[in-house]
């Protein structure tokens, strides 16, 4: 008889567990979860600083009487308390009245401004939904406003708003015969309406970005059932489109609110540092509180007062949005 020689079974071996191979495993989750804030630990810093720190400063500043004698040393500025606080909201008195006034006007003018953004980036957004020939290139035209730098094309518009040498003046008046004389588009009543015109400009290509890459999200089986069962264009835009965006207009509507109503280079490009009476917007009321006055501390508790006024319309604004959203969802 031949003995069969059996090979051994090789067994796979067996890891002991010891301590520290136990919690090798648990530093290495443990790291996972730690690396996205050490990487997002320098941005953080990064924005402590840019905004957090000078926002403080400019909180502590006005509760003191910071003027033109302090500014080597703001800090042995003495305490005024409240005081700058009721001087900006005495509006019996010539400062709070200015104030009232300038807050009055930014309050029309942003209004009247996100309105026209929202209506011209909505409409427009609609219009280059269907397929046809120059699409593409009216999408690259409709942006190049938002693309430009703020600086330059502002500074363009003023030019054009020229009363003597200006384009507009040069179309309306000496081609199309309106009005007897030009007209002063940079002072005056009509500065007020210069200003609408250059924002909502420079805002509505956002917009118009913004509710493009919405309807992407719209399912064109939804416009052809609704063709299909009579429904018109208009009537498509109100039940379809317009619900469909709900959720991208609020938060287009809000962004497009905080950035008019803070908007401080358009204005201070356009008119430089006095601006006209009817188109004194409050962040550069602000400026010239603050830096033409030389009375930092009233200029500061007006910057917290125009702080806290923009926290309270958002969290009432995102109040009633979220209601809204959860009624419509139920």
């Amino acid at each position: 008889m031949t003995e069969t020689a059996v090979a051994p079974t090789t067994e796979p071996a067996v890891r002991k567990a010891t301590p520290g191979g136990a919690r090798a495993p648990r530093r290495s989750g443990r790291r996972r979860i730690a690396l996205p804030y050490l990487l997002l630990l320098p941005a953080l810093l990064l924005e402590l600083l840019v905004h957090l720190v000078p926002m403080l400063m400019g909180i502590a500043m006005s509760f003191k009487e910071l003027t033109q004698f302090y500014i080597r040393n703001w800090g042995e500025a003495p305490w005024s308390g409240l005081d700058n606080y009721t001087v900006a909201i005495d509006f019996d008195a010539p400062v709070g009245q200015a104030l009232l006034k300038s807050f009055l006007t930014t309050c029309l003018f942003t209004f009247l401004s996100v309105g026209l953004c929202w209506f011209l980036g909505t409409a427009a957004a609609i219009f280059l939904q269907e397929n046809f020939r120059g699409r593409g290139f009216l999408r690259t035209l409709f942006l190049v406003p938002y693309a430009l730098p703020v600086y330059a094309a502002v500074i363009t518009w003023a030019f054009m708003f020229q009363r003597d040498n200006g384009l507009i003046n040069h179309v309306l008046h000496d081609q199309l015969g309106i009005g007897d004389s030009p007209a002063f588009w940079l002072i005056g009543d009509n500065a007020f309406y210069t200003l609408l015109v250059v924002s909502v400009w420079k805002g509505w290509p956002f917009a118009f970005l913004t509710v493009m890459a919405g309807l992407q999200n719209i399912p064109r089986d939804m416009y052809e059932a609704a063709a299909l069962d009579g429904a018109g264009v208009w009537k498509q835009i109100r039940h379809i489109t317009l619900p469909s965006l709900r959720s991208v207009n609020q938060v287009l509507v809000l962004v497009l609110f905080l950035w008019t109503f803070n908007d401080f280079n358009t204005p201070f490009v356009l008119f430089g540092k006095a601006a006209p009476e009817s188109a004194d917007l409050i962040s550069l009321h602000i400026y010239q509180s603050s830096f033409q006055t030389w009375n930092f501390g009233t200029g500061s508790a007006m910057s917290v007062l125009l702080l806290l006024f923009l926290l309270v319309v958002t969290g009432v604004y995102l109040l009633l949005t979220s209601r809204g959203r959860k009624t419509s969802d139920v």
